[in-house]
C-alpha cells in the first residue's frame, strides 16, 4: 500500500514538473546567443545560457525532469532513448522550426549524419550511418558537412533538456520533424539509435555526395548504391532540394542571394532550388523540368535526375503526380535515416 502511495506521488510530482517545463518554454530562446566550444577532440555542448532567475529555475525544474525520465526508463528498460522524451522534443523542435524558419538545415543534418553509411562494412559503428558522430569536430570538418555546426548550435538547448535521447535519434527526429512541419509527408519513423562514444568512431571524408562530379548520374549511384538504396530511392531524397539554399561561401555553388532569398525569411541570401524554399512539395522536380528561371539552383546532380533515362522514369512521375512523390518520398526518407543504426531495444522505439 505504502509503494502505491509513494508511486503515485512521484508519478503526480512528475507530471507537475512537466507542466512548469512547458510554462517557461516561451523563455529558451532567450539562449540563442549561446555557441559552441570546439576542444581537440569533440564539440562541447556548453550550458552558457543567459543569466536569469527564472532560467535557473526552469533548468532546475528540467533537471528533476530529466532524472525522473532516467529512472523509469532504468527500471523499466534499457532502451537508448526515453519515449517521453521525445515526444516532448519534437514538441520543442516545432517551436523552434517556427521561430528560426530552419527546416532545411535540419534535414540535412539528420542526412548527413546517415549517409556516411556502407552496406559493405558490417561491424557498428565503422559502417557509419545514422549513429550520432556528425556531432563531432572531426567529421563536422568534413567538406560536405560545412555550415552544419548552425544546426547544431540550434538544438543545443533541446538536447540539454532531453539527457535521455541520443543525439542520433534527436538528428532524425529533427530531420523527420521539419519534413513534416514544412507541408512533406508524414515519415514512419522509429527511434532507439545508440551513439557513438567518441571522435575515434566517425567516418572518414568522402562518404557523402559532391554535387558537381565529373558524371554526376554514375557519382550518386555509386554514393547511393553503397548505401543500399536504389534509382527511386536516389530520385525522390532528391526531392527535398525543395527546401532550402545553397550558399556559395559554404558548398561553392549558387549566387550570394536572388529575388527568391533576398529578404529571408531566417539570413537572408543564398540561391534555392524552388521559389517557396520553406514550402516541402514537388516544385523541385517541375522547375527542373521547366528550367525556366535563372534566380533558381541546378546543380550537375539536379540536372542527372532529367537526363539519366533510369532516373528520369521517377523524376517524370514526381513532377506530374505529388501524391505519388509523397509516397515514395516518406519510404525513403525513413530507410535512410536507419541506415547503419544500432537500435536498442533491437526493434525500435514508435512514438
Amino acid at each position: 500500500m505504502a509503494e502505491r502511495a509513494s508511486l503515485a506521488l512521484n508519478t503526480t510530482m512528475a507530471s507537475s514538473l512537466r507542466t512548469q517545463v512547458s510554462a517557461f518554454r516561451l523563455l529558451r530562446f532567450s539562449s540563442s546567443g549561446s555557441k559552441l566550444s570546439f576542444p581537440s577532440s569533440s564539440l562541447s555542448f556548453t550550458r552558457s545560457l543567459v543569466s536569469s532567475p527564472l532560467l535557473s529555475q526552469k533548468r532546475c525544474q528540467a533537471a528533476l525532469v530529466n532524472r525522473s525520465f532516467s529512472s523509469a526508463a532504468t527500471t523499466h528498460c534499457t532502451a537508448a532513448t526515453d519515449p517521453e522524451q521525445l515526444k516532448s522534443a519534437r514538441e520543442d523542435i516545432k517551436e523552434l522550426l517556427n521561430t528560426k524558419f530552419c527546416h532545411p538545415i535540419l534535414v540535412r543534418l539528420g542526412w548527413h549524419d546517415a549517409g556516411t553509411y556502407n552496406k559493405n562494412i558490417s561491424e557498428w559503428p565503422q559502417r557509419g550511418g545514422a549513429n550520432g558522430s556528425l556531432r563531432y569536430e572531426i567529421e563536422l570538418k568534413h567538406a560536405a558537412n560545412a555550415g552544419l555546426v548552425n544546426a547544431l548550435n540550434l538544438i543545443k538547448h533541446i538536447k540539454d533538456m532531453y539527457s535521455g535521447i541520443s543525439y542520433a535519434d534527436l538528428f532524425q527526429l529533427a530531420s523527420a520533424t521539419a519534413i513534416e512541419e514544412a507541408g512533406g509527408p508524414k515519415i514512419p519513423m522509429k527511434y532507439g539509435r545508440v551513439d557513438t562514444s567518441g571522435p575515434h568512431e566517425c567516418p572518414e571524408e568522402g562518404r557523402l555526395p559532391d554535387a558537381g562530379p565529373p558524371s554526376p548520374a554514375n557519382h550518386l549511384r555509386e554514393v547511393f548504391y553503397r548505401m543500399g538504396l536504389d534509382d527511386k530511392d536516389i530520385v525522390a531524397l532528391s526531392g527535398a532540394h525543395t527546401l532550402g539554399r545553397s550558399r556559395p561561401e559554404r558548398s561553392g555553388w549558387g549566387k550570394p542571394e536572388t529575388k527568391y532569398t533576398k529578404e529571408g525569411p531566417g539570413a537572408p541570401g543564398g540561391q534555392s532550388w524552388t521559389p517557396e524554399w520553406l514550402k516541402f512539395d514537388n516544385s523541385y522536380f517541375t522547375e527542373i523540368k521547366e528550367k525556366r528561371d535563372e534566380d533558381l539552383l541546378v546543380l550537375p546532380t539536379d540536372a542527372a535526375i532529367f537526363e539519366d533515362p533510369s532516373f528520369k522514369v521517377y523524376a517524370e512521375k514526381y513532377a506530374a503526380d505529388q501524391d505519388a512523390f509523397f509516397k515514395d518520398y516518406a519510404e525513403s526518407h525513413a530507410k535512410l535515416s536507419n541506415l547503419g543504426a544500432k537500435f536498442n531495444p533491437p526493434e525500435g522505439i514508435i512514438i
